[in-house]
């Protein structure tokens, strides 16, 4: 199966990432000109949080809060879960879906790598099973 190496080979490293300290407006405002969906929050040269579309949903909008006046840091959330780029998307799938994220930071040696979303997953399931669903196809006709 496809390793989370394999994937960022496909779509590249780029990860977007923004300060705890900016706005969310900020955060909302750079996800819209990237159409993206989070970013990953450094500080000091140090991941400290992912933000999404999600955390500002639930506890910006729905509690009555301003993007504009609420800091990343006051709806981040803190513990963001890791892969490396060894890792297989079974993997990935397993731990987006026990800790409920729908994006992966890649760290290789200490180094933010890449970003690894729900979408990528299952784009290169897809593609997987496309793959043995050919390979199983040209078995059966004898090709």
């Amino acid at each position: 199966m496809t390793t989370v190496r394999e994937i960022l080979q496909d779509k590249g490293n780029q990860v977007w990432t923004i300060d705890p300290d900016k706005t969310v407006f900020d955060a909302l405002t750079l996800m819209a000109a990237k159409e993206i969906g989070a970013l990953v929050v450094v500080e000091d040269g140090s991941i400290c949080g992912m933000v999404s579309e999600r955390d500002y949903a639930r506890k910006v909008i729905l509690k009555g809060k301003f993007s504009r006046d609420t800091l990343v840091r006051d709806i981040m959330t803190s513990k963001v879960v890791y892969v490396s780029p060894e890792n297989r998307i079974e993997e990935c799938m397993a731990l987006m879906t026990d800790k409920i994220v729908r994006h992966l930071p890649v760290m290789e040696n200490d180094e933010l790598t890449g970003i690894v979303s729900i979408g990528d997953v299952v784009k290169s399931v897809i593609s997987d099973q496309e793959f043995i669903i050919s390979q199983l196809e040209s078995y059966i006709m004898g090709k």
